[in-house]
């Protein structure tokens, strides 16, 4: 075992007489010493520090070279990874730490390996802390790969630091109204087709790991449950080289959101599943036998954990929204946005601590927030929270990218096995296929608008590993089977995003994908097609009509400035309670009443939208009925349509921004009372 010096040995032979005073001298020595020691460490870990601060400054710069010159061929992920490879090579190879002449070696028998051992060194005790076992060539090079030990993380840096700022930006900017309307298939690929990739690649590599086994190629240990954690790491995809180029060259808006959803859903599902297959533990003394019990209860904890986690992201979001509606944080904007993030972060941390899933949490968290709390939100909150988790986002992930890099040559423990990487490659590539293709038959059975043989090419091609599939793999690296895991996913996750990634471009073109698209003129000329058009709109999402029209009278209007009133929506006698929990704004600017999420539903059953004393009701053929006194000439079809189609872009409702501004290129809503509109004071 490897143990960490907290103190010094120093050993005195002098006579009795001076014993006391010796020890003293001695004392103090070793405290001087100590304090350099500290000193030293401190420059080192500066340094090392300095090591992926200078990574980081120099792939910013690149980037901006490439955008500047429209090089695509190369992403700034894979950029960061290119630039830790040789970090890792020069610390690997170029620098050598000599070693430290006071470095002891002793031998004592005990039957486990304490965490934290106390050495009694003549009446004094010396602390000690588990660093991890080394094998026993390794026992003199110790101090030689002190540096590389340095830049090797704890792997809970990246869960607990790291993954939380690139999660809840995934879900606070989601784009709700592509997402929704796809969800259905969003929902089939990301938790149907995660298991099928997971089980199809965990038995293929099982039939791997028995080949060698049978040829001698297998140093250690490797069970079904080890190749099922394997299936389950690698199936989170993270395209983000993939949708970056889309975002760049406007790729038809379907594609992208089957794409982003999936794989912002789908890391939430590999980690729950593969914590659900450690979790597997058969009774007797065989762990690693098929149990059906067992397997019932990995699948209950599955359910378990990812409801639980869902609930408390979703209910962490709710807090955050009732604390902004109902306190004057808005007037205080420093306050207001610190307070948002510590509660948005902390939702990682509380699930953590409380046995469920932070990944999870914090996704629909930041989907919660998006939805509810940034209405609350004063105009420069919203711009700075937007901002400040974008920044994050994009700092945190190139960090992770270099430092997969760095890793390949830094990590002491890597197991390269030829075999196992060919069939990890085999593999992947057909749990991709088997998650596709399959699904997008089944799905195209209940679609009328089909997703076609080219978006599958695409989406296959673009099923990327990433972020999550490193932070899973180097999570746990104890044993034989994790080690040469690690390895391997390391290898696949250079391949996906220098040649998938870099190759994105080509692909489009090769699939005749149409580039250029603009989403809102697509909206618009969909409008121009008439009632037949919005009759058979196949985007409409049919889970979300449950709840909208509940979310939409009720929640909204108790957890934000921007629903109806609820003394319009809530029985009579719920009035005085009605009154008390409805927002001031809401009777300011009830006239001008528009609903941003009213985009999500296009005509696929029956819709109703309060507005007041004005009721909007949408029938399955498309059609528009309206009641109430104030309606009239309020809002016809085609007002309507258009709101349908740019529900995305910002709504003056009752003095609060919602989610981007509009530009100039979009058609302004008609005005049917130019002189009874209230002033909107962010303008």
């Amino acid at each position: 075992m490897r143990w960490r010096l907290c103190g010094l040995l120093i050993r005195s032979s002098s006579p009795r007489k001076f014993c006391l005073q010796h020890s003293s001298e001695d004392s103090a020595m070793e405290n001087i010493v100590t304090e350099k020691k500290a000193e030293e460490s401190h420059r080192q870990d500066s340094a090392d520090l300095l090591i992926f601060i200078m990574l980081l400054t120099l792939t910013i710069l690149t980037i901006w070279l490439f955008k500047h010159r429209r090089f695509r061929f190369l992403h700034e992920t894979g950029l960061a990874m290119i630039y830790g490879l040789i970090v890792g090579v020069i610390l690997r190879y170029g620098i050598h730490v000599p070693r430290d002449i006071s470095n002891v070696t002793m031998s004592c028998h005990v039957n486990a390996s304490p965490a934290t051992l106390l050495v009694n060194v003549s009446g004094k005790f010396y602390e000690y802390t588990l660093k991890g076992e080394i094998s026993a060539n390794e026992v003199n090079d110790v101090q030689d790969n002190e540096m590389l030990r340095k830049v090797t993380f704890d792997p809970e840096v990246f869960f607990n630091i790291l993954l939380p700022p690139i999660i809840f930006h995934a879900g606070y900017s989601l784009k709700r109204r592509h997402f929704f309307r796809n969800m259905g298939s969003i929902l089939a690929y990301a938790f149907l087709g995660t298991v099928i990739s997971c089980f199809i690649i965990g038995l293929l590599m099982y039939g791997c790991v028995m080949l060698m086994k049978q040829m001698g190629q297998l140093g250690g240990d490797f069970f079904f449950t080890d190749c099922l954690f394997f299936g389950a790491i690698v199936s989170a995809t993270d395209p983000v080289t993939v949708l970056a180029i889309f975002n760049e060259l406007q790729v038809d808006v379907d594609l992208y959101a089957l794409l982003f959803g999936e794989s912002v859903l789908n890391d939430a599902v590999a980690v729950v599943l593969s914590s659900s297959i450690v979790a597997y533990q058969p009774q007797g003394d065989n762990s690693h036998t098929f149990e059906v019990m067992a397997m019932l209860k990995s699948f209950g904890i599955f359910l378990g954990v990812f409801s639980g986690s869902f609930a408390l992201g979703v209910a962490t979001g709710v807090v955050t929204a009732l604390i902004s509606f109902f306190t004057k944080l808005r007037d205080f904007q420093l306050l207001e946005t610190a307070l948002f993030f510590l509660m948005s972060w902390s939702t990682f941390l509380l699930a953590e601590a409380c046995g469920f899933t932070g990944v999870v949490a914090v996704l629909f968290c930041g989907i919660t927030q998006a939805h509810y709390t940034f209405n609350n939100l004063s105009p420069e909150s919203q711009d700075r929270t937007k901002q400040l988790f974008e920044l994050l986002n994009f700092l945190a992930e190139n960090f992770i990218f270099s430092y997969m890099g760095l890793t390949l040559f830094t990590f002491q423990n890597h197991v390269f096995n030829p075999m196992f990487i060919i069939g990890a490659f085999i593999a992947v590539f057909l749990g991709r296929a088997a998650n596709i293709y399959p699904l997008s038959f089944l799905l195209n059975l209940g679609r009328r608008n089909k997703i076609r043989s080219n978006f599958q090419h695409m989406m296959m091609f673009a099923g990327l590993r990433g972020a999550m599939t490193f932070a899973l793999s180097i999570r746990d690296t104890a044993t034989y089977a994790r080690q040469m895991m690690f390895s391997t996913t390391l290898l696949v996750v250079f391949f996906t995003v220098w040649i998938c990634g870099g190759g994105t471009t080509q692909m489009l073109s090769c699939q005749r994908i149409r580039v250029g698209v603009d989403s809102d003129q697509d909206n618009s000329m969909s409008i121009a097609e008439g009632s037949e058009r919005r009759s058979t709109k196949q985007e409409s999402a049919w889970l979300f009509r449950i709840w909208y029209n509940f979310d939409h009278n009720y929640l909204k209007p108790i957890l934000t400035h921007s629903g109806p009133p609820l003394t319009a929506t809530l029985p009579p006698c719920c009035g005085p309670l009605a009154r008390f929990l409805t927002s001031p704004q809401a009777y300011e600017n009830e006239c001008q009443l528009k609903d941003d999420d009213s985009d999500l539903i296009l005509t696929d059953g029956d819709i109703n939208l309060t507005y007041g004393d004005i009721t909007v009701s949408t029938d399955a053929s498309g059609a528009h009925t309206s009641s109430g006194p104030a309606f009239a000439g309020a809002a016809t079809s085609d007002d309507l349509d258009r709101e349908l189609a740019y529900g995305d872009h910002e709504l003056v409702m009752r003095g609060t921004r919602l989610v981007l501004p509009m530009d100039d290129s979009e058609p302004p809503f008609p005005d049917p009372h130019p002189n009874s509109r209230p002033t909107d004071p962010s303008h």
